[in-house]
Formats: structure tokens, C-alpha cells, sequence
């Protein structure tokens, strides 16, 4: 969001929320990217292969370093067929890093000489004011270490060796990144409860800008039929009766493949960044394209960090009642991840379904912040647990002793219960479900936590009885 842009916006609805710090991996092809980001996230999500080429969508995802949260970038490897193709390919790549990520992990392949791709990327990176951390992967052992210090050669400051595969090296990254990691950055955010910060993201030409200038009832926003327009984020304020909403426009977002153009290629880490400072996070699909593997993996995204998340088919004006309802149960059977994410159908162009989504909006802010006291929790679990009690496991009934909310936004509840590993992930899921139908959290992921009860647990709050999963309580 420009200063102007930021300006515009009353100050009664400015105020400042840390996001977390975007981390972008770069280097030419099989030098061992994919297996770095899936090594720093703890968890397989990168495709890895021994073979060029491989990584064809941009994979995202939540990582940590020593208590910091950080998001993590796994970039395509720049094409090296031709010379031409390549040169442009590392200035794409290094490009966009500089531009959008705050802080480069360049990654070089320690077993071999440095390539005319790694050479270019280094002079552009030393021109750059972001920060970068430079690796030498594939250091598999003392003595290749030894030979992957040719970045120094090559003009970098300083060099960790590292073998992304076998774990080597990495907590002197870590100690890196943590140095080097920017202080969360502050964007803008309602400093009224009332006002709702919603994200509208979602591929090119879906119909982001449409819908917030119908919104709006102006065309401040640019719209034309080009897919890309929108390139930076926009933050906007709507009033609808005596409500106000500040809805962040992004740009689109399409598959790596479909990318030529670097600015483009941006348009993904801007909509983290919307969805970092946003409190609900609108999904925009044309009704006529199915969803992505790029827009499911954003709405992991979105649901990991606990925003509340709504799905819009747009241009439904465009299509019969058949291809509708298609879509409807497609965009359903992809979100079974997340299946309390609401689907609403709508054209923003001419203005069906806007009401709808703006009322979907306010309960979806309303379930965000709700809090259910501890009392009417229990009572209500009391008679869930009587009917549905928690597997028997390993010949040990589990017992809830007391179910309590312990924050908002999105709703975290914690059980204090005897034996914790007796809980299984299927129970947690319907203590969810539970809660989700009768307080009517809507749009909104619901935490749910066992923890073991310790001495000093208080158990003497409501209920004073323990609730138990085996049998009734006394006197009942």
C-alpha cells in the first residue's frame, strides 16, 4: 500500500499489527532448494528430485527459528538451457527476492565450480539492500566443506556450509536467520473491534477489483479484462449503513507456468502480506476454473494462521444453474481440509451476492472474536461427552476434567484432561465440531488443545464434578 494509499484511510482505523517476515530461497536448478525448504519447515512439502526443472509451482509455507515465525519461499529454478533464458531466468528470480521477500537464502551448489548463473545472481544480489544469508549446499562432509568456499572467491561476506539432505550446517543457518531476521514489519490494521480487515485474493482477472469497486460504488479501482492490473495492494474503505470495512485488493495470482513476467510472479507474496494484516481472508474463483493447487495451498495458509476464510465464485451470471452447482460441489470436495469454509456464489459486476458476502464477512469477524465462557463450555461438553465419549485407549479411559477458552482469533479452547496421549486427533476434530455447531463459529478454524492437569491446576472452577468419559457423575 502506497502512502497515498495509506493516507486516505481514517486515523481512527489506522494502527500498527506485526506480520511475519517473508524468507525467499534462490539459486539455479538442482542445487538442493526444495530439500532446504523442506528441511527448514519440517515437513515434506516441496517436490525433490535429482533432475532440473522440478520445482513447477512456488511452494509457501509457516516456518520457525528460535520462537521467530517467519514465512518461507521455495522459488523455481531459473531455466540454464540457453544463455539468454538463463541470465533473464536469475534476474526474474533475484528480482522478485529483493523486491517482496525481506530477507535471501542464496543457494549454490558446493560440489562444483560456480556456474555463470551463480556469478550473475551475485552481482545483482550485491547491488541489492536486502539482506542475504549465502549457502554452499551439499557439504556432506569436512572436506567438501572445505571445497565450497568459493562464494567467498565469488565477493560474498560470509559462507555456511550446508547439507540440506543429511541436516549438516543447519544451526549455523539457523543462528544466520535469526540475526538477520527483520523485526516483525507493522502495516496498518483497524484500531476500532467493530472494524473488519478483509483480504480479497485469488487469480488474475477473478474479479478482485470488480467486486470492491461494486462494493464501493466507484471505480477506484482499474478493471479491465487483462489479466494482472492489480500489482500492488490496495487498501480500501467501505461503509455499508453504519458499518465500515477496510478490504485489501491484491494482485492476482496464477500458476508459476502461466508467469512471465517477474512482476507478476510477486503477486503471491503480496497476498500473504494481505493476509498477514487481515483479520478474514475472501478466496475469489471464477466459477468457470476449478481450484488450484496455489489457491488450496493459500488457504492452508490462511487457516494455519488461525484467519477466518470465505470461498466466492464469481461470475456466475456468466454460466447456467448446472455448471453452477458443479462448481459448488467441486470447490467442496477440494476443501475437505477446511469444510467449514463457507461458498457463496455471486457476480461482482453486477452486484449478486455482494450483500451476502458482506453479511458472511461480519459473522465470520463476529466468530473470529467470540468468547464463550467456561461455564456454559462445560455444561454444554458435559452432555457431548455423556453420548460421545472419548475412545478407550490402551486399556485407560481418558477423563476431561475441565474445558476452558484460552484466546481469540481465532477461538482456542484447551481441555485439561488425565492422559493426554489417550486423545486422539479424531476426538480433537469433534470437540471441534461440536463447538463450531452449537456457538455458531462460523468462517472460522476452531483450536482445540489437551494438556495434562498438574498439581497445581486449579480443578475447583465449574465443573466442580470431573467430567468423565466412562461413566455418568454422581447424583445424575
Amino acid at each position: 500500500m502506497s502512502r497515498s494509499d495509506r493516507a486516505e484511510l481514517p486515523a481512527e482505523v489506522r494502527v500498527a499489527r506485526g506480520n511475519r517476515p517473508l524468507v525467499a530461497i534462490v539459486g539455479r536448478p538442482n542445487v538442493g532448494k526444495s530439500t532446504l525448504f523442506n528441511r527448514l519447515v519440517g515437513k515434506h512439502l516441496a517436490i525433490v528430485q535429482d533432475e532440473p526443472g522440478v520445482t513447477r509451482d512456488r511452494h509457501f509455507a509457516d516456518a520457525e527459528v528460535r520462537g521467530r515465525a517467519y514465512v518461507l519461499v521455495d522459488t523455481g529454478g531459473f531455466e540454464h538451457d540457453a544463455k539468454d533464458a538463463m541470465m533473464s531466468g536469475v534476474r526474474d528470480q533475484v528480482k522478485l527476492a529483493v523486491a517482496e521477500a525481506d530477507l535471501v537464502i542464496f543457494v549454490a551448489d558446493g560440489t562444483v565450480p560456480l556456474t555463470e548463473a551463480d556469478h550473475e545472481a551475485l552481482k545483482l544480489l550485491r547491488k541489492a539492500g536486502r539482506p542475504v544469508i549465502y549457502l554452499a549446499n551439499k557439504a556432506d562432509s569436512a572436506s567438501r566443506a572445505m571445497e565450497a568456499m568459493e562464494l567467498y572467491r565469488a565477493g560474498a561476506d560470509q559462507v555456511i556450509a550446508v547439507s540440506a539432505l543429511h541436516g549438516r550446517g543447519l544451526v549455523e543457518l539457523d543462528a544466520a536467520l535469526e540475526k538477520l531476521m527483520p523485526e516483525d514489519t507493522a502495516e496498518d490494521v483497524p484500531l476500532d473491534e467493530n472494524v473488519a480487515r478483509v483480504a480479497v485474493v485469488g487469480r488474475p482477472n477473478a474479479g478482485k477489483s470488480s467486486l470492491i469497486n461494486k462494493l464501493i460504488g466507484t471505480e477506484r479501482l482499474l478493471v479491465t479484462d487483462v489479466p494482472g492490473t492489480t500489482r500492488d495492494a490496495i487498501d480500501t474503505l467501505v461503509t455499508k449503513g453504519d458499518k465500515q470495512y477496510v478490504f485489501v485488493d491484491t494482485a492476482g495470482i496464477r500458476r508459476k507456468r502461466s508467469v512471465s513476467a517477474p512482476v507478476e510472479m510477486t503477486s503471491v507474496m503480496q497476498a500473504i502480506r494481505a493476509m498477514e494484516r487481515c483479520d478474514v481472508v475472501v478466496v475469489l474463483l471464477d466459477v468457470t476454473e476449478n481450484l488450484s493447487d496455489q489457491d488450496l495451498r493459500l488457504i492452508a495458509l490462511a487457516e494455519e494462521r488461525g484467519r477466518a476464510v470465505i470461498l466466492g465464485l464469481n461470475k456466475v451470471d456468466k454460466v447456467d444453474m448446472a455448471t453452477e452447482r458443479k462448481a459448488v460441489a467441486e470447490a467442496h470436495r477440494k476443501l475437505t481440509f477446511a469444510p467449514w469454509i463457507p461458498i457463496l456464489k455471486m457476480s461482482a459486476k453486477a452486484g449478486r451476492g455482494t450483500s451476502n458476502l458482506l453479511a458472511m464477512v461480519d459473522r465470520a469477524w463476529e466468530s473470529h472474536g467470540k468468547r464463550i465462557g467456561t461455564g456454559e463450555v462445560n455444561r454444554f461438553f458435559e452432555e457431548v461427552i455423556q453420548k460421545h465419549p472419548p475412545p478407550v485407549h490402551a486399556g485407560r479411559s481418558p477423563r476431561i476434567y475441565y474445558i476452558s477458552q484460552v484466546g481469540t482469533h481465532p477461538p482456542r479452547f484447551a481441555a485439561v484432561v488425565n492422559y493426554i496421549e489417550a486423545m486422539a486427533e479424531s476426538y480433537a476434530r469433534y470437540m471441534q465440531n461440536q463447538l463450531r455447531e452449537h456457538f455458531g463459529f462460523e468462517a472460522v478454524p476452531v483450536r482445540v488443545s489437551f494438556r495434562a492437569k498438574r498439581k497445581r491446576d486449579d480443578l475447583s472452577g465449574p465443573p466442580k464434578p470431573a467430567m468423565q468419559a466412562n461413566k455418568p457423575r454422581r447424583g445424575r
